[in-house]
């Protein structure tokens, strides 16, 4: 059967969300159309682009994120260095490195713009990113034309590098717009889990199914990580972990695979490979269960009739 996907953000975490597309994948799941903010728009772009949950598993598991951080570790930055960063270009680290790493692999599936996973002019993928100029939500590559921008030759790795920049941690992008400039920083803080998106009046044909990334995550300041960058972490942190799943309503928590993260937060650079193993098992396990107890046509008289 088709189904669409929706991808929560989560950072690290999001090893979790890659458990349960191995194991969507492994029941006979075809993918259409895909969805994410933040860490989960990563996800959703390769999944368009051609890549299985299986490749994703093992690029995930040996790559360090501690790149992410342009080769420095956090607690080895001055507090000058720090402090220049923030306050210059708004965000302690460029962010650079995460759009190279998935422009890299999106290269080698020969599909680096929107046209390349388009039908119809029309975008298979969509990514949250968050306008904090206009106070605005941007759905990608759709609302990209507000600036004068061509939405199929848009780049997604640049999509992508838009909606996980958490603000005053990485660099925002700026777009120009109205003689000006826009700041655009993590879809998150806006639109953290969009299962709206494929919507549609009526009855849909296939099922849109989300993944959310659901458990507490000790913070810096529990920890006794008093410094200016803990604390920022820390903020970011409390806006994309909050408890969500008890806003979600019940047509949209019937469809939704909530994912235990086992403790591990957002921001948890030097995950070891041991725990990212667990979080996929996890993310599986979850999917599994959910599958034992999906049905379209009883989802459909219930909540779409």
């Amino acid at each position: 059967m088709k189904v669409d996907a929706v991808f929560e953000g989560g950072g690290v975490k999001g090893i979790g969300l890659i458990g349960a597309v191995c194991c969507l994948e492994d029941r006979g799941y075809d993918w259409h159309r895909f969805a994410g903010a933040s860490a989960g728009s990563i996800i959703a772009a390769l999944l368009a682009a051609g890549y299985t949950g299986k490749e994703l598993k093992d690029i995930m598991l040996d790559y360090d994120y501690r790149n992410y951080l342009d080769k420095y570790k956090l607690e080895m930055l001055s507090f000058f260095r720090k402090s220049t960063s923030l306050f210059r270009d708004k965000g302690i680290y460029s962010g650079n490195p995460i759009e190279s790493f998935v422009s890299d692999l999106l290269i080698k599936k020969g599909k680096t713009k929107f046209k390349d996973i388009s039908v119809n002019g029309k975008s298979r993928l969509k990514i949250i990113a968050s306008d904090i100029t206009q106070k605005d939500m941007l759905i990608l590559p759709d609302d990209i034309s507000k600036y004068g921008i061509n939405p199929m030759e848009f780049e997604i790795a640049r999509a992508v590098r838009m909606s996980i920049s958490i603000p005053l941690y990485f660099k925002p992008v700026k777009l120009s717009y109205n003689k000006g400039w826009n700041l655009i920083v993590d879809g998150g803080i806006l639109s953290n889990f969009p299962l709206w998106i494929f919507d549609v009046e009526g009855i849909p044909k296939w099922p849109t199914f989300g993944l959310k990334l659901v458990g507490k995550s000790s913070n810096n300041t529990v920890l006794n990580k008093l410094d200016f960058v803990s604390f920022l972490l820390d903020i970011f942190n409390t806006m994309i972990d909050k408890n969500e799943e008890i806003y979600i309503r019940n047509k949209d928590a019937v469809r939704t695979i909530f994912i235990p993260t086992l403790g591990v937060s957002s921001t948890e650079f030097d995950i070891t490979k041991d725990m990212k193993l667990k979080l996929f098992k996890s993310g599986y396990s979850s999917a599994e269960n959910f599958l034992d107890s999906w049905d379209f046509k009883q989802y459909i008289a219930k909540y779409r009739v």
